[in-house]
C-alpha cells in the first residue's frame, strides 16, 4: 500500500458566472477557472496523489500546459489515463479523500456527484471517495474569493 498527496489551485478568471466543472460535475455561477485545460483543480489534486502514490511523477510532467495537446483538454479523460497508467503498473485505487477550499461556489450541493463520478473514473465504490467542501474563513486570496485550492489524499495497492 502506498500514500500520495495532491494539490492544485487557479485562481479566478472573468467570467463570474460561468459553468466550471469540479470533480467531473458542471458547478453553475461557478467562476471560470484560469487553466491550460479545463481547469477541473480537483481532478488535477486526484491526478497528482494518484501519481505521487506509485512514485510516477506529477500532473505537470505528465500533461504539461506547455502541450498544446492539453488545451482545454477534459480532466476526466486525464484521470482516466492515470487509472489505466496504475493499472499498467499494477496498481489499484483504494480510496480518495478530497478537501476544496473556496469561498464560492458552496460545495455541498454537488459532493454527493463529485465522489460518485470519481468514483466512476477511479474505478471504485462511491463510498470509497469522498469529497467535502471547506471556506478559508476570508483568509487569504482563496478566503478572499480569488481562486480554489484542493487537497487530496489517495491510497492505491497492489
Amino acid at each position: 500500500m502506498r500514500v500520495g498527496f495532491g494539490y492544485d489551485s487557479h485562481r479566478f478568471g472573468d467570467e463570474p458566472h460561468a459553468v466550471q466543472k469540479l470533480g467531473g460535475v458542471a458547478v453553475e455561477n461557478c467562476p471560470k477557472l484560469v487553466a491550460h485545460s479545463d481547469g477541473d483543480a480537483v481532478i488535477h489534486a486526484v491526478v497528482d496523489a494518484l501519481l505521487g502514490a506509485a512514485a510516477l511523477g506529477n500532473v505537470g510532467e505528465h500533461f504539461p500546459d506547455s502541450d498544446p495537446r492539453w488545451k482545454g483538454a477534459d480532466s476526466a479523460a486525464l484521470l482516466e489515463q492515470v487509472v489505466a497508467e496504475l493499472a499498467a503498473n499494477g496498481w489499484r485505487v483504494v480510496n480518495v479523500d478530497v478537501a476544496i477550499v473556496c469561498e464560492k461556489p458552496k460545495i455541498a450541493p454537488y459532493a454527493a456527484a463529485m465522489s460518485a463520478r470519481l468514483a466512476e473514473i477511479l474505478r471504485v465504490g462511491a463510498g470509497d471517495v469522498s469529497v467535502k467542501g471547506k471556506t478559508n474563513e476570508k483568509m487569504d486570496a482563496v478566503g478572499a474569493g480569488l481562486g480554489i485550492e484542493v487537497h487530496c489524499v489517495a491510497l492505491i495497492d497492489r
